[in-house]
């Protein structure tokens, strides 16, 4: 079965390391503040200029002034630092940030991202995308596997305009983990009760797969 968003981003969770400076972007990687492992300390940076980003506030908690890049209400934690947007992108492009989360349209089997523009649909721009795919150490992409229709968002090559080239190192679908390199997916795991089979049939892009897959595990 399909994982839902919550459990995706559960799994996104698991990439965080104890020290990690951390942007997550609109969408699903927002989830990813509520599932941050116990036992390590991570920074999460929001672009309009919070450092130290809780979880989603109670109703107790709630400040209609404390928001993310979404503009969603957020908590921030101990420690943390609110600062101007100018400072927020300075940050980010002085290759500050040790891991981001972005969430995509398309990824192609040479690490290229599409995540910002559907031609003919009205869009407000780019935003922080940019700027984020170009300058943190590591690229985590989360999104569906394939579309509504059932097309996959996994390809040999992106349609739609790219936001970045050759930057994404990881994806976490709803079906599967997979990993970029060499000009291929490469299979790391598994949603429980998805097959391999089901997820090359909807893997556009070139699957390598190598050995038994094991099943996400989700602590």
């Amino acid at each position: 079965m399909a994982l839902s968003r919550e459990q995706v981003a559960m799994r996104v969770a698991q990439e965080l390391q104890d020290g990690y400076y951390v942007n997550l972007g609109i969408g699903i990687p927002t989830l990813v503040a509520n599932y941050v492992p116990e036992g390590i300390e991570v920074m999460l940076q929001s672009e309009n200029g919070l450092l130290g980003m809780g979880p989603y506030p109670t109703e107790a908690e709630l400040d209609a002034d404390m928001i993310n890049a979404g503009k969603e209400t957020v908590t921030a934690i101990k420690g943390a630092a609110i600062f101007s947007s100018a400072e927020s992108f300075a940050m980010i492009r002085g290759g500050h940030v040790d891991l981001t989360v972005l969430g995509a349209f398309e990824v192609d089997q040479n690490g290229n991202i599409a995540s910002w523009m559907i031609p003919g649909k009205l869009v407000k721009g780019m935003g922080g995308a940019m700027d984020l795919v170009a300058g943190a150490m590591n690229i985590v992409v989360t999104m569906t596997h394939a579309d509504k229709y059932g097309n996959s968002k996994l390809l040999e090559g992106c349609t739609l305009p790219l936001t970045g080239v050759g930057c994404v190192k990881k994806i976490v679908t709803d079906l599967a983990v997979l990993e970029v390199r060499n000009g291929a997916f490469h299979l790391l795991e598994r949603a429980p009760g998805i097959t391999v089979e089901e997820i090359q049939q909807k893997t556009a892009g070139k699957l390598v797969v190598n050995g038994d897959i094991p099943e996400m595990v989700f602590n």
